[in-house]
């Protein structure tokens, strides 16, 4: 995949949220600038132009002059801190942003001839938060900009990207979601927990609060918790789930994620194999097949 680097512009006034911390907001119970940072853990530099706070990764911070001047002046901010050719541009208030939209733009930049590559939402409007930009077009119409109007503060975006030839990219209906209002926030918190999808957001949730990187097959370890809460006690599913990851947390020591992941997925065969043996000892006649 292409190198790139990150900026997160994250010093926004929130006024329709009266003020509000929006990047600290929480979301599934991440904050909303972890989400976003997520989706671009493999940036060489990620940047974050806003006031300090505790992340889950690493990040360079500086503010934009003046503070609160705007997503001009901060990204001004942000370009001075990277060094790659192609830079990543997003908005700090993204819920449901993924790793796929950040590939889909960086591919986009990639096997294109522009100066970059935007996001469009459903109804066709272009996110320019939502991007990823070659960094030199984009120092040189800042440049211009700042020339022509003395300063970057309280400019809008759209002076900057009308001047860059830019591709456009259809990521999905909600990779360009903001939250911008509190009814924003709770339509994110409510679909967040929507049945189809509150397993995958929640282990990504635990995984990200427990700094594992580790892909299991969910399938695999609801199918042992049911195994074992149905032929041994309701109790032992979560033990027995404990137990196959300190296992496996032993026998992967020091390896790959894929290697921890097939550790997983052993301990748990294992696990339901016993638990399905147990469950026939219970049932007078299962084991010889007397009826």
């Amino acid at each position: 995949m292409t190198a790139y680097d990150a900026i997160v512009l994250a010093g926004g006034a929130a006024k329709r949220l009266g003020g509000a911390d929006k990047p600290g907001l929480r979301v599934g119970g991440r904050a909303l600038l972890d989400r976003v940072l997520a989706a671009c853990t493999d940036a060489r530099t990620t940047v974050v132009v806003g006031s300090r706070r505790p992340t889950t990764r690493p990040v360079l911070w500086t503010r934009e002059t003046p503070p609160g001047g705007g997503p001009l002046a901060a990204l001004g901010a942000g370009l001075r801190q990277i060094t790659e050719e192609t830079v990543l541009v997003l908005s700090a208030d993204l819920p449901f942003l993924q790793e796929a939209t950040v590939r889909s733009l960086l591919d986009a930049i990639r096997t294109g001839t522009g100066e970059g590559a935007l996001c469009t939402d459903p109804n066709g409007r272009d996110q320019p938060l939502v991007a990823g930009y070659r960094a030199e077009p984009l120092r040189r119409e800042l440049a211009l900009l700042a020339t022509e109007h003395g300063t970057l503060a309280g400019l809008p975006l759209r002076l900057l990207t009308a001047e860059l030839d830019l591709a456009r990219v259809e990521a999905g209906p909600l990779a360009s979601f903001d939250c911008d209002t509190w009814e924003d926030v709770a339509a994110a918190r409510a679909r967040i927990r929507d049945h189809g999808t509150v397993l995958d957001e929640w282990i990504t949730t635990v995984k990200n609060e427990l700094g594992i990187e580790l892909d299991v097959d969910t399938d695999v370890l609801l199918d042992l918790a049911r195994d074992a809460a149905h032929g041994v006690a309701r109790p032992a599913a979560p033990l027995t789930t404990f137990l196959v990851g300190y296992a496996a947390a032993k026998a992967s020591s020091g390896a790959s994620p894929e290697a921890a992941a097939a550790a997983v997925a052993d301990a748990a065969r294992k696990a339901a194999a016993l638990a399905l043996r147990w469950e026939e000892e219970t049932e007078p006649g299962r084991e010889t097949g007397t009826p």
